[in-house]
């Protein structure tokens, strides 16, 4: 059966209703693609309207012996919950057989965190010489000091920078604007790379208020942010697995052990749930046992 036309449909839906950013738009359509393979690989022809649970159990099942883990099954049941979501809102099914689909189990996995000392180490690494040395350097301060999504950091834009009064508006998921507070330090080497580096850039047409830019004068990609980083990472002798979000991470959880209360932190990180929140007050047992002894009337 072709899917294709259901596929745009749901496309549009994620896209105009639901104003998910494109990369989650495309995981939901690989979801779905997946199933289809699913159906193929095993000789059934049916309609999304012909599908029961009993052939997205299979499905699961089948996925699980590839070796997908528990957090990818986990993703991928909620995109085929959207898409039986969107059809059912569409009245192109009378019925949804992914309203029983139980996810497995994936427990709460935390990222690497790094101290403070080590943020410092990464950061002082940088050859602040050459040009793309200042804009790394002003890039990873930003990120740090305002806990900001790796795709937030590369889409900010110099109109949406107020140094002056020490914030940052970034767009997040689902193109919601949030006003994120900036350290003085991430101030200094911004103004930086505007004053003495960004002037110099041959900035494309249709670039000129993104604050990081290649050397092509274009938008950095998220893909290079993680390259930069990884780069100053092992040239710091640093032995942990870090992404961008490590930084993110890091920028709350240094936030919640200083004191920080959860719900700012939560404000500053851009979540709708305090509880996706708590996953990053990852506090070591010294900070606890300091924090009761200070505390606590019987300590």
């Amino acid at each position: 059966m072709n899917w294709n036309i259901y596929l745009s449909g749901f496309k549009s839906y994620l896209q105009l209703e639901r104003s998910l950013s494109s990369n989650s738009v495309e995981a939901y359509q690989r979801d779905i693609r997946k199933l289809t393979e699913f159906f193929e690989h095993s000789g059934y022809k049916l309609a999304p309207n012909q599908v029961e649970v009993k052939h997205l159990k299979e499905f699961i099942k089948w996925v699980n012996k590839l070796g997908m883990s528990a957090t990818s099954q986990s993703r991928m049941i909620s995109g085929i919950k959207a898409f039986y979501k969107y059809l059912l809102l569409e009245n192109l099914i009378d019925r949804n057989p992914a309203y029983l689909l139980e996810s497995p189990r994936t427990g709460r996995k935390l990222p690497s965190v790094l101290s403070v000392a080590e943020i410092n180490k990464i950061l002082e690494t940088i050859d602040l010489s050459t040009p793309e040395g200042e804009r790394n350097r002003a890039m990873l301060e930003t990120l740090y000091s305002s806990g900001l999504r790796v795709s937030e950091l590369v889409s900010l834009k110099i109109s949406n920078t107020y140094m002056d009064i020490g914030f940052v508006k970034v767009m997040g998921k689902g193109a919601k604007e949030r006003l994120v507070p900036i350290g003085s330090v991430a101030i200094k080497h911004l103004n930086t790379y505007l004053k003495k580096i960004r002037p110099h850039v041959n900035i494309k047409p249709g670039y000129e208020d993104f604050l990081f830019l290649n050397r092509r004068g274009a938008m950095l990609s998220r893909v290079m942010v993680f390259l930069i980083i990884k780069g100053l990472t092992a040239k710091a002798g640093v032995k942990k697995k870090i992404s961008p979000h490590t930084f993110r991470h890091s920028f709350a959880t240094h936030l919640v052990e200083g004191g920080a209360d959860l719900r700012a932190v939560q404000e500053m990180l851009g979540h709708e749930s305090i509880t996706t929140t708590e996953i990053y007050t990852h506090l070591d047992r010294d900070y606890l046992r300091s924090a009761i002894l200070q505390h606590h009337p019987r300590a």
